[in-house]
């Protein structure tokens, strides 16, 4: 060891000096970062970005917005997972194509109604984890890490294809119904609303659908996002990578909001209702449930979108909602001065899809439905790096070592 003279300067040991070649490897020191890797960034990306003090997110090189008003979900799926919006005959083959690959094998069909009793009391996203894994398992996908390009995006497809098909044949099998064959000649969001309700839906209602889905193809590093891109840098399957999404997903802190925006309505009620039911909440501690949101510090662009959809339909449902929204965020102004709380985007989805006809308990499977694709494109762009996601954690228990008590 060196020692230090009354001078205080160091005089070198007379050990021999070590080699570099000789010295041990040091692994760099774990960094600190903020609790939920709030702000964090791990990766990059090509497929998107939220710039929350904007008010703005995009899907590549476009606003995703303007996406949502003037495209189909099939090009902007093409564009999440080719890089380019499709030109008319991409269009026509890619729409073929995952048109073709709705339909379920025979041996997953017929599984279907066990997982849906299994999964009665949790609803038709519990058992999508569960069909999932079963779909991934009988189409014999192999591990990312094996396989090339081509091959990952054929299973992506599928399983983007597939999703829809039994989110809405787990919620008819719960409901004692028969689940709804998928049909070739109806764009995805058109089909997806077909196999839930039975009855092919009128273009308005579609429309409004195939926007909300859209819109919510992909957000930035969320939780079910950056599950899925761990996985996948494990170079796991693509089944598994969704599978855990999924899995975050159904946390009520990350998808489970919708239905519980709509809650908040029908516990308000009326007009009147409206400020004493809200001052008390905000003084009881509550959290307004479709108010505030971890990256926006504006106006969610995907609720001001879904609040045009929700006025354009009219009506008592979407009048209430918007006055609502209107006296919460004054009363917040008010009680939390210097806090921009606005709508977030489980709002007036809420409201839009209870007017298009769906049941609350798909709400959040119809959310998955569409960031299956977002989820697929991520894996995709993370299975290209072969790198694995493996962080540090900071020990905190008592110190070690600690001699082991005898037996």
């Amino acid at each position: 060891m060196p020692t230090t003279g009354t001078t205080g300067t160091t005089t070198p040991a007379t050990t021999p000096a070590v080699t570099p070649a000789q010295a041990p490897a040091q692994a760099p020191a774990p960094a600190a970062v903020p609790r939920g890797l709030a702000g964090v960034v791990v990766t990059d990306t090509a497929l998107g970005d939220v710039r929350g003090a904007e008010g703005f997110y995009h899907y590549r090189q476009y606003s995703a917005v303007e996406l949502a008003r003037k495209r189909g979900f099939e090009d902007v799926w093409y564009l999440m997972f080719h890089g380019e919006l499709p030109d008319a005959a991409r269009r026509a083959e890619f729409t073929e194509r995952t048109a073709r690959l709705r339909r379920l094998p025979e041996d997953v069909r017929a599984a279907l109604p066990v997982i849906a009793g299994a999964s009665a009391r949790s609803g038709p996203l519990a058992g999508l984890r569960t069909a999932l894994s079963l779909f991934g398992a009988r189409a014999g996908m192999r591990p990312l890490y094996d396989l090339d390009a081509d091959a990952r995006r054929t299973d992506a497809l599928a399983a983007c294809a597939a999703v829809p098909t039994m989110l809405t044949a787990l919620y008819r099998l719960g409901q004692g119904l028969e689940p709804v064959e998928p049909r070739d000649d109806l764009p995805h969001a058109a089909n997806y609303l077909y196999m839930l309700t039975g009855s092919e839906p009128d273009p308005e209602r579609a429309r409004a659908i195939e926007r909300y889905l859209i819109s919510t193809i992909d957000h930035g590093f969320n939780a079910s996002t950056f599950t899925a891109r761990v996985i996948a840098s494990t170079g796991a399957d693509l089944a598994a990578a969704l599978v855990g999404a999924v899995g975050a997903l159904s946390g009520p802190l990350h998808g489970g909001a919708p239905s519980r925006a709509l809650d908040t309505l029908d516990a308000i009620g009326t007009v009147d209702r409206i400020d004493p039911w809200i001052r008390e909440r905000v003084g009881a501690g509550d959290r307004i449930m479709g108010f505030g949101h971890p990256v926006y510090r504006t106006e969610d662009p995907r609720s001001r979108m879904l609040r045009e959809i929700a006025e354009s339909f009219g009506g008592p449902p979407a009048d209430f909602a918007v006055q609502v929204e209107s006296r919460v965020e004054a009363i917040l102004a008010e009680l939390k001065p210097g806090r921009e709380l606005h709508t977030n985007v489980e709002f007036y989805a809420g409201v839009v899809m209870e007017l298009c006809g769906l049941p609350r308990a798909m709400f959040t499977p119809t959310f998955a439905a569409a960031r299956v694709v977002g989820w697929s494109a991520n894996i995709l762009e993370q299975a290209a790096d072969s790198k694995i996601i493996r962080p540090a954690a900071r020990y905190v228990g008592p110190p070690p070592p600690q001699p082991v008590p005898a037996g």
